[in-house]
């Protein structure tokens, strides 16, 4: 469910939501938590202040002998009404037999004053409550007969906090005005930062898009080191995309070329017969070898075609890898090439250096290996040789194919094994190349998890040298 709902909204969004969480919630919780802090602390503030105050007026009531009915004392009884005022509330001396002696509102004098407090105060035990609901401090305190130290009253303290409460709201109106005002500027900010911090990502996307229009221009969005490594990895994507595109097109160009020449060449060769009348059997017969010559090009071409499919679609298939001896597998390959070396008077020999088993595809693997030895004979000279050497080591097992032929100039030794290459085209097809041989041999060691790599010089010969590992790779 969030994965759905994260692919539609912006990216904006959870940013904007993470840092108002991150910058404003703590904030405003702190804001909560200081003034809680302050009001309790005033509470206990005023709570302490009052009893210390009641503390000493009791002393003062047990000193006097004031339950006692010994003296009325106008002083005590001024500075309870002082002490009430100061902490805007009331003090209330409840005597032995529970009645209210005095009372700073002169509301209760003479009646009776029992609670559980009182009960517990004639016990020896004080109290001391707050009231959340009313705002209001209750504390009770015993008064000592002066002498033998019994309990003759108690003395009853009620303070409002309203005072308190009046402050902390003022500073909480405070608080949470200032909280507004800097959320403004938090939200303020944060669409800033966020219009900032995006801006290079709406400024790839909609490169992006004009790339897709058609607009095949470098992405350069270098904002951010992020953003500028998205950019260059991006670009050498599309730098990739149009050379496929262009390979493409080079290809069904060379394909379409290729495929026609031998059609135009035996139109041509049979337009000729037609148009001769009376030809002798013998221009006949050369006519018809030259077709068929056409025809075996023609041939060619399309095997290599369907050998490149086949290549191409075997990339993302499990091939058929199998325990292989590549020594033998290569005698084989040299003795089927051995009547065509020996029109030449071209030398064949293979060098095994370590005998070798391996993990190939053998179908595939000889398919390469052949096109190497053929090229290797095709392009030699009159009484060449061509030498193939076989060897290992604990991962790789390599071929080298070395011939004396015409070697290859160095300008196109990088772009030997593009698909219809030819560094010499009329050479080639004198041969009977089509330019997709080492095209097919690089696919097939490519799928073997191989490399392939060319060293020649023009008039000396080539080598060619193929490293496959000696355990499959999938």
């Amino acid at each position: 469910m969030w994965k759905k709902f994260r692919r539609t909204v912006s990216m904006r969004t959870p940013l904007v939501i993470m840092l108002f969480v991150i910058g404003f919630l703590p904030m405003f919780l702190q804001g909560r938590l200081l003034l809680t802090s302050l009001r309790q602390n005033q509470i206990e503030a005023r709570t302490l202040e009052i009893q210390n105050q009641s503390l000493i007026l009791s002393n003062r009531l047990t000193q006097s002998g004031y339950l006692n009915g010994e003296v009325t004392d106008t002083i005590l009884d001024s500075q309870m009404d002082v002490l009430a005022d100061v902490f805007n509330g009331r003090i209330v001396i409840v005597d032995g037999t529970y009645r209210i002696v005095r009372d700073t509102f002169n509301l209760s004098e003479g009646k009776y004053y029992i609670s559980e407090e009182i009960l517990r105060c004639f016990r020896g035990e004080s109290s001391n409550k707050y009231n959340r609901d009313k705002h209001y401090i209750i504390q009770t305190f015993p008064v000592y007969r002066a002498g033998n130290g019994a309990i003759d009253g108690v003395m009853v303290v009620t303070a409002s906090t309203a005072p308190i409460l009046s402050l902390t709201n003022m500073v909480g109106e405070k608080t949470t005005m200032f909280e507004g005002m800097a959320l403004i500027l938090m939200v303020i900010g944060i669409l800033a930062s966020v219009r900032l911090y995006m801006g290079p990502i709406y400024d790839f996307r909609r490169a992006l898009k004009r790339f897709a229009a058609g607009d095949m221009d470098e992405i350069q969005v270098d904002a951010y080191k992020e953003t500028k490594e998205m950019s260059a990895a991006v670009s050498q994507a599309f730098t990739k995309l149009r050379e496929v595109d262009n390979s493409r097109q080079e290809f069904v160009s060379n394909v379409s070329h290729e495929l026609k020449t031998p059609i135009t060449s035996i139109r041509v060769l049979a337009d000729s017969l037609m148009s001769m009348e009376n030809a002798p059997v013998e221009l006949y017969q050369e006519f018809m070898v030259d077709i068929s010559d056409e025809i075996d090009r023609e041939s060619k071409i399309i095997d290599d075609l369907l050998s490149l499919v086949k290549m191409d679609k075997s990339a993302a298939e499990v091939m058929n890898i199998s325990q292989v001896n590549i020594g033998s597998l290569l005698e084989l390959i040299l003795k089927r090439l051995r009547p065509i070396a020996k029109k030449r008077n071209i030398e064949l020999t293979l060098e095994t250096i370590r005998e070798v088993t391996a993990e190939v595809d053998e179908v595939k693997i000889s398919l390469a290996l052949n096109n190497l030895v053929e090229n290797a004979v095709k392009y030699n000279r009159e009484d060449g040789w061509v030498r193939v050497t076989l060897d290992a080591d604990h991962k790789l097992f390599t071929i080298k194919v070395a011939d004396s032929g015409i070697g290859i100039p160095e300008e196109f030794q990088s772009r030997i094994f593009e698909r219809f290459y030819r560094v010499d085209k009329a050479r080639s097809r004198e041969t009977g190349g089509t330019g997709l041989g080492l095209a097919i041999t690089k696919n097939v060691i490519q799928m073997h998890r191989g490399t392939i790599q060319v060293s020649s010089v023009e008039g000396e010969g080539t080598v060619f040298t193929v490293q496959v590992p000696l355990t499959y790779i999938s």
